[in-house]
């Protein structure tokens, strides 16, 4: 089942958030502007997390507690 099936098939922020965690851990390389990458840096030691663990939450946050597409108007 992919992200968007469970969107579409009503899937609830739990489940959807369970899926997400599901799997293997692959890596990601981006390119973002160096305030932005300092501020997320000094966000993160404010939380007392790593930047890996900041990145997570935000995603998390954003793909299962607002259910993205939820809301979309077509």
């Amino acid at each position: 089942m992919t992200y968007k099936e469970m969107l579409n098939n009503g899937a609830t922020a739990t489940e959807i958030r369970a899926f997400l965690v599901s799997g293997d851990n692959v890596p990601l390389t981006m390119r973002i502007p160096k305030p932005l990458r300092d501020s997320m840096k000094e966000a993160a030691d404010l939380e007392g997390v790593s930047v890996t663990s900041l990145v997570k939450q935000c995603m998390l946050e954003k793909l299962a507690d607002k259910q993205i597409g939820k809301t979309k108007s077509n």
